[in-house]
């Protein structure tokens, strides 16, 4: 079992590392694969050291699958350089998400889409897979018809140069500025570019990423901030169902449901946050209610870490189907 991780000098691509060592997969040959300017650089995975290698090099060893974190320009141009030698690329990007052509997934919830004839799997936006996570259980028992979700997302969603900046900021030096304004003790109403409807790409991709996995016809509307967090993104999601719920029933699906863990009581503060799901693999439910403003509406407030479940973790899972279905 050859394994590469492009972008293995990555916050993602370390995480990677650190997630296929965590869950024992069965890497027999290790290839972490970096831009030009990285190779010959050394990261450690099992506890031995690996020089980085270039893409060429990578593709010419034809690893049985790729694990891709290296931004969406690099995915569209190699990932089908390392499918076109028989490699299964799952790639974390925003590059091939949308492609018709290619299967959007989060194991928990459609992995069985998957044959061996597929050679790129796109991982979802993280913000996406934790919510998906809590609430495909709901829509497949009262059909959801509509989704209104704010984020608050870590800025560990932005790479390792907005951590750079936030720690500049609060000891007070200088760095260079990845947002357009200060991130310590602020909040940016911004996560990505803006779209030509006012909506953010990072909004966008719930909407339509949520449709090609769930359903077509659930409605979103997404706002997306950046926060000065760390550990994990949190969100605020209202859900509108087609039929009615039992507050005690939808709590019982969601303990039931893989990869969630509820924490609600309200009477003893229990509640997800980001410093308790960091680095962690659950997706993390609370704050379950009814929302008495409309009808077959329920609240929620869901916590995971970004970088495991919403990036690095997710990818693994896929991969680790694929293996155990003699799929690779």
């Amino acid at each position: 079992m050859k394994v590469a991780v492009v972008g293995a000098t990555g916050l993602v691509g370390r995480k990677m590392l650190q997630v296929l060592e965590e869950r024992a997969f069965p890497v027999t040959e290790f290839l972490p694969v970096a831009s030009e300017r990285s190779v010959g650089k050394t990261v450690t995975f099992k506890g031995d050291a690996y020089k980085v290698i270039g893409m060429e090099e990578a593709v010419a060893a034809r690893p049985r699958v790729a694990l891709f974190s290296a931004g969406g320009s690099v995915s569209l141009e190699w990932a089908p350089r390392f499918a076109g030698v028989g490699t299964t690329v799952v790639d974390n990007s925003s590059a091939w998400r949308a492609d018709p052509g290619k299967k959007l997934v989060i194991p928990e919830i459609n992995a069985g889409v998957l044959t061996r004839e597929d050679k790129i799997i796109a991982n979802p936006n993280c913000s996406t897979i934790q919510m998906l996570v809590a609430i495909a259980p709901l829509h497949e028992r009262y059909g959801i018809r509509r989704i209104v979700v704010s984020t608050y997302q870590s800025i560990t969603g932005t790479g390792v140069r907005a951590v750079r900046q936030m720690e500049a900021e609060r000891a007070g030096e200088s760095a260079e500025r990845v947002y357009p304004y200060p991130i310590d003790k602020n909040c940016l109403p911004q996560c990505d570019a803006f779209t030509g409807n006012g909506y953010t790409k990072e909004e966008m991709k719930l909407v339509n990423e949520t449709r090609k996995i769930l359903d077509e016809s659930i409605r979103v509307s997404a706002t997306a901030v950046r926060v000065p967090v760390v550990g994990g993104h949190s969100e605020s999601i209202n859900i509108e169902f087609a039929r009615d719920f039992d507050i005690d029933e939808v709590l019982s699906i969601l303990r039931g449901a893989e990869g969630v863990v509820v924490q609600d009581d309200p009477g003893n503060a229990l509640y997800p946050m980001p410093i308790t799901a960091n680095d962690r693999d659950e997706v993390f439910v609370g704050r379950v209610r009814r929302d008495f403003s409309r009808e077959n509406s329920l609240n929620l407030w869901v916590v995971a870490d970004n970088l495991r479940k919403g990036a690095a973790t997710n990818a693994v899972q896929i991969a680790e189907y694929l293996y155990r279905n003699s799929l690779l």
